[in-house]
């Protein structure tokens, strides 16, 4: 039976995985289809636990968004900057106009549709890592001779990495199909999207994280492999996004509790590469560059196209930041939240410029300011540059040739985020000066952080300002709006922003506000429109429709 199953496996791997993750930009020719999974190993030697170790790297490796050595890696990002930032209130598309990568620029203004190629080449990229997974995970139940003790961990970092796998689907498309490692039939691959309910699938979900939990160590040697305590708080980020607020605080004060985690002492030094892997970091996708691979597809390759211009950057020029964002770190003389429009006397947050390049202001250790010259088609998406997650050109882990990316990692969940998640429960459950003590947490962080310099280093940048809350919370709505705005300060441009304002179901409010808003100067957006009840998820894309056929499965309303 095994070897019927390992034959089956071998001669469906690509089929299967064409009909559910659609490998759209492989052809299914008939040597395709006979393909050897993860290279040259014959399948009689898949069982020895060396191979195992191979296919559970396999699984791994899929994380950062890369999956077919192309150089389109930025179409499926890890950090979903265009499925999460350029679709907010927080960033443009960028780059050289509207008809550069135009797919974008459609999401950008919701005219997304089916064959948008990042909407497929996005669930590609999952669906390859749930299939690398679940075959890592056959193998690993079929051996018998891998290691007892090490095989439960291997099982649970397996759970893990598809619990994200899903997680993610989950949340761009929300009615996805589900398959796991029991699934080997030909006709079983063919599944649609029909078969389980909304809870049904975040029970899955939720199921794998568990299974991670109860099987993952405390500790493990090698970096980038998930523990216990990451499990628990991948947990609490599904019940946070199904407003389980009772179950998430549980969780979630487990991993705080745990001890294991901090936060960086320096807001800007917590995104330098050698500091990523820092106690902040509860799991990340690890990125290398000069480690042997010629292209370094090892390293951000889905952030490629984020570089600022200038003397020292390749001049790709996406992923900009938008006025609106700029705006909302403005802050009063006591250093608490103010609206205003920006101006060169304005109070600001300081995290504002260790986020943003903003003309006249210095940029990353470069001993010069950044200019609005620096940024590509500047009359369509104004002066301002990402800043956060770029590294600087001076340090060996930034590749100074194409394809111009760096060795930073994506920090799937940090602490940050976490505490944040937590303040969000505390609102939701009715303790809010324990929320306000939560989110003071972050912003002492940020005001104990060191500030953007001039370069003459007689003192800080800009007129910086940050305190923390110092009066009680006693309104919730505030509470609840303070709380939404220390997130979109604190995880500004890593991909994050869509997702909250979806689940917190007021993306069409804010949306279409900041759209009416921006029109005026950015007339890019002039034909923007959220519709509520349809943009909150993206489009099932169609080639997978195709081949499974529309009766197993339902499109997104309103596509």
């Amino acid at each position: 039976m095994l070897q019927t199953m390992k034959n089956q496996l071998q001669k469906l791997n690509s089929l299967i995985y064409s009909l559910i993750a659609l490998s759209f930009i492989i052809s299914c020719s008939s040597d395709y289809l006979d393909e050897i999974p993860y290279g040259e190993v014959a399948p009689s030697e898949m069982l020895k636990p060396e191979n195992i170790e191979r296919a559970i790297i396999a699984a791994y490796s899929v994380l950062n968004g890369q999956f077919d050595n192309a150089t389109s890696g930025f179409n499926s990002p890890a950090s979903n900057w265009s499925f999460g930032d350029v679709v907010s209130d927080d960033a443009y598309k960028g780059g050289g106009g509207t008809g550069d990568q135009n797919q974008i620029h459609q999401m950008e203004i919701f005219n997304t549709t089916p064959v948008v190629v990042d909407v497929q080449r996005k669930w590609s990229a999952l669906y390859e890592g749930i299939k690398r997974t679940n075959y890592a995970l056959n193998l690993l139940k079929n051996s018998d001779i891998f290691d007892a003790n090490l095989r439960k961990i291997r099982e649970g970092e397996l759970r893990f990495l598809r619990g994200h796998y899903y997680f993610e689907l989950k949340k761009i498309y929300h009615n996805v199909p589900y398959i796991d490692e029991s699934v080997i039939d030909f006709q079983d691959f063919y599944v649609g999207n029909l078969s389980l309910t909304n809870d049904e699938l975040w029970s899955l979900i939720e199921a794998d994280f568990k299974a991670a939990y109860e099987l993952l160590p405390n500790d493990q040697q090698d970096i980038g492999r998930p523990t216990k305590m990451a499990a628990a708080a991948y947990l609490g980020k599904t019940y946070v996004f199904q407003s389980k607020w009772a179950n998430a605080l549980t969780v979630l004060d487990e991993v705080i509790n745990s001890g294991k985690y901090t936060l960086h002492p320096d807001f800007r030094g917590l995104f330098l590469p050698e500091n990523d892997n820092s106690r902040e970091i509860i799991f990340a996708v690890q990125h290398s560059v000069n480690d042997g691979e010629p292209r370094h597809f090892n390293g951000a390759i889905g952030d490629r196209l984020s570089a600022p211009g200038g003397p020292h950057y390749q001049q790709y020029g996406f992923h900009r930041p938008s006025l609106d964002l700029i705006e909302s770190f403005i802050t009063n003389e006591k250093g608490l939240p103010f609206s205003s429009t920006i101006n060169a006397a304005n109070y600001v947050d300081p995290r504002l410029d260790h986020t943003v390049g903003r003309p006249g202001i210095p940029y990353l250790d470069l001993g010069i300011n950044y200019e609005a010259n620096w940024a590509r088609d500047l009359s369509t998406y104004g002066p301002f540059a990402p800043k956060k997650r770029i590294v600087s050109p001076l340090s060996n882990l930034q590749v100074k040739e194409w394809p111009y990316i760096s060795s930073l990692n994506y920090y799937i969940l940090r602490y940050a985020d976490l505490l944040l998640w937590k303040a969000e429960v505390q609102v939701e459950l009715g303790d809010l000066e324990g929320a306000r003590q939560t989110v003071n947490m972050i912003r002492n962080r940020a005001k104990n952080s060191i500030p953007v310099i001039r370069l003459d280093g007689s003192g800080p940048a800009a007129n910086y300002a940050i305190d923390i809350y110092e009066e009680a919370w006693t309104d919730m709505s505030l509470a609840r709006q303070a709380v939404r705005l220390e997130r979109r300060l604190e995880l500004a441009l890593e991909g994050h922003r869509f997702f909250d304002l979806v689940r917190w179901g007021v993306a069409d409010q804010v949306l279409n506000t900041f759209f009416t808003k921006e029109r005026a100067q950015r007339s890019h957006l002039v034909n923007a429109n959220f519709i509520k009840g349809k943009h909150e998820y993206f489009p099932i894309p169609q080639t997978y429709i195709d081949l499974v056929g529309e009766n197993l499965v339902k499109q997104n309303p309103g596509y």
